[in-house]
């Protein structure tokens, strides 16, 4: 809890996403470089004058993702745009690399004086779309303290969204949970079963009555269904519901975003 709250300043923070288009080397990159790290900066400042609360950076695009390994390409391209991003922002920012690259997230972070990370895979094994995901936290945390980062936090995903996690069916959400709060993790990340479904707000509660990390919803949040979150998790993770008709791949909508964060406010106060 300690990390979380010397980056957050707002109870239940709003933390916005800007999801890259697809950078060089990926399958649907336009040899459009520069587009891309401009785009990126116009998210910002739509999101910083609807008022959201922090920023996380993400390669969304990159289609099909890489498991892990995902080539000093991509970790250049990201370290550009986030200290771009981060030279205009005063904003906590955290960044995310898919998949699963949470060693190249945290050296990004630190190179471009990042607060956080959104790290797959911290506890138990799973399967995704890119295949078997060993847990890293050992590895991470260690990798962490080498690069002198340990002012960075590792927010982590808890039961990875678009994942199978039959080899651990017999351990619960909150004995997950458990495991990755024991293991250091600074903030526990909860999602619906893909992007852009609700996260289950009954293991949300029993979570927090176990764990003493911060509780993070991951996905599914809109307007409507804010008040049910808001006075429940630690802070809220958006990313599709801030676009044109809500759909993650679609331009980011300044009215949608605007809106959403004045009904938070008010919420709050």
């Amino acid at each position: 809890m300690k990390k979380f709250n010397a980056i957050f300043k707002e109870a239940s923070p709003v933390i916005a996403m800007i999801h890259l288009d697809a950078l060089p080397g990926t399958p649907a990159y336009q040899n459009n470089w520069q587009s891309i790290a401009d785009k990126a900066l116009l998210e910002l400042e739509i999101y910083q004058k609807a008022g959201v609360d922090a920023i996380i950076i993400e390669n969304m695009h990159d289609l099909p993702y890489l498991n892990k390994d995902i080539g000093p390409e991509i970790i250049a391209c990201m370290t550009v745009v986030a200290q771009q991003i981060s030279h205009q922002c005063s904003l906590p920012i955290g960044i995310q690399i898919l998949s699963s690259a949470n060693q190249a997230a945290l050296a990004v972070a630190k190179a471009a004086q990042l607060q956080f990370i959104r790290s797959e895979g911290f506890v138990f094994g799973h399967l995704a779309d890119e295949g078997w995901i060993n847990s890293d936290a050992g590895h991470l945390l260690r990798y962490r303290k080498s690069i002198d980062a340990d002012h960075i936090a590792v927010f982590t995903d808890i039961k990875k969204k678009h994942s199978a996690h039959a080899m651990t069916a017999d351990i619960d959400i909150v004995e997950t949970a458990k495991a990755a709060s024991y293991f250091l993790s600074d903030g526990l990340i909860i999602t619906g079963m893909s992007t852009g479904k609700e996260a289950p707000i009954d293991a949300i509660h029993a979570i927090k009555q176990e764990c003493t990390s911060p509780v993070i919803v991951g996905s599914g949040l809109t307007y409507d269904n804010l008040p049910h979150y808001l006075d429940k998790a630690d802070a809220l993770i958006v990313g599709s519901y801030f676009k044109v008709g809500g759909y993650w791949a679609n331009a980011l909508s300044y009215d949608r975003t605007a809106a959403f964060m004045e009904k938070a406010r008010k919420l709050r106060s």
